[in-house]
């Protein structure tokens, strides 16, 4: 009786089975490649987890401090104390590692919505909220670059700050703002501390919490099998695993394993150590971005460094063309790919990739575009030329284009029904 009444006052307060029946019951699909949406985000929780266990030690600063009896920037000084405490070097390996595996999750899943086509309508806005959402990664991944303030990170840091400086006209300031003035400055390190551990990881939460919402209103797209079903009644009803409580152990388990897995491959695969490339020093070293900025560093390698065009007072240079209208045009080009198909009916249900051959095949040459750009990041390992290797890249993107195209065609003509 009394628990009777103890369920009854919790349901005038709070309307449990209202909300229960509207938002525990949602159905998920059992589809496994929505799971890297799911790796995306425990990702991220273990992002902030380590994080936040990594800025108990930190310290954000460039002040000279004694390390074994050599006076070194204190942010440097700090990281490689973390890696002789206990656990330390390994809770900064699994930081690393959650961020390329967070990377990773997101491009494999901004694929699988481009190849099915899940960004058409009514989903356009939550394709901009995802690709907005991978740009803000890569942003703190480039901002974590810096913090260990190591010749190596200094050195990487350094070619965003040039190519920032290089927009026409405005260039100066905006890299002045956003670095806390020439890069390095004793600004710079606080200042990338606090978009790194403050100012992203909201952004990125406000963009996840979101993506959530617009995915609860406008439901999952599905496989195209579950429209043969009674229940999909015209793609209104989803049909999948209730959230509460299957999906909620599903998702569960599958951050055990994630986890879990992370932490083998941080305690067996380390990253580089600081100690390696030691604090900043007057000379460059030999370096190159991390994959997932290859292919902006590919297309550097690939434009003249002579390059220089002056126009109304503003100047153009390979870090202009390179690393600043390469990858604006980029962002422009993927945003606009809602408006660019031409299939304008809502959506429910996840499309057959070999049944869009011109949106698949596009999609597959960009893939080899991108693979080819990442090359080119190695061509002095290849002994290769700027002008050949441009190329390679050339004729081996459209090349596979027209393949792709012409297999793709040929299977939905062969096997495919219209």
């Amino acid at each position: 009786m009394a628990s009777r009444n103890k369920n009854g006052w919790w349901q005038g307060r709070l309307k449990l089975r209202e909300f229960t029946e509207k938002f525990l019951q949602k159905g998920f699909p059992g589809h496994p490649t929505f799971l890297f949406g799911e790796m995306a985000l425990f990702s991220f929780a273990l992002l902030v987890g380590s994080g936040l266990i990594l800025g108990m030690v930190y310290e954000p600063s460039v002040l000279p401090v004694d390390l074994f009896g050599e006076k070194v920037p204190a942010a440097y000084a700090s990281v490689v104390r973390n890696d002789l405490t206990l656990f330390g070097q390994i809770m900064r390996n699994i930081h690393h590692w959650s961020a390329q595996l967070m990377i990773a999750a997101l491009l494999v899943h901004l694929l699988r919505v481009y190849f099915t086509g899940s960004y058409r309508n009514p989903r356009e806005i939550n394709w901009w909220v995802g690709l907005a959402l991978l740009l803000v990664t890569f942003m703190g991944a480039f901002t974590g670059y810096l913090l260990p303030y190591s010749e190596y990170s200094v050195t990487a840091t350094s070619i965003g700050f040039f190519m920032a400086k290089s927009v026409p006209w405005i260039g100066g300031l905006t890299a002045r703002l956003f670095f806390g003035g020439e890069f390095p400055s004793a600004q710079t390190i606080p200042r990338f501390f606090f978009y790194h551990v403050m100012l992203i990881p909201l952004v990125i939460s406000a963009l996840i919490g979101l993506h959530m919402v617009l995915l609860v209103q406008q439901k999952h797209t599905e496989p195209p099998a579950n429209l043969k079903r009674p229940q999909a009644e015209g793609g209104k009803k989803l049909i999948g695993i209730p959230l509460w409580p299957h999906q909620a152990l599903y998702s569960l388990t599958f951050f055990c394993i994630l986890a879990g897995l992370l932490i083998l491959v941080s305690t067996y695969i380390p990253i580089n150590p600081v100690e390696q490339f030691g604090p900043p020093q007057p000379g460059t070293p030999k370096m190159r971005p991390e994959w997932y900025f290859l292919i902006v560093y590919g297309m550097l390698k690939l434009i003249p460094g002579t390059l220089e065009i002056s126009f109304l007072g503003g100047h153009i240079t390979q870090e202009t063309v390179g690393g600043v209208f390469f990858p604006t045009l980029l962002i422009v080009v993927l945003a606009l790919v809602p408006h660019l198909d031409r299939s304008r009916k809502p959506v429910h249900y996840m499309a057959n990739p070999l049944n869009r051959p011109r949106a698949t095949g596009l999609g597959l040459m960009g893939l080899v575009f991108f693979g080819l750009l990442g090359i080119a990041g190695y061509i002095d390992v290849f002994g290769l030329t700027p002008e050949t290797m441009a190329w390679i890249v050339a004729l081996g993107t459209l090349g596979s284009g027209v393949l792709f195209l012409l297999i793709l065609k040929h299977i939905k003509r062969k096997y495919l029904s219209e």
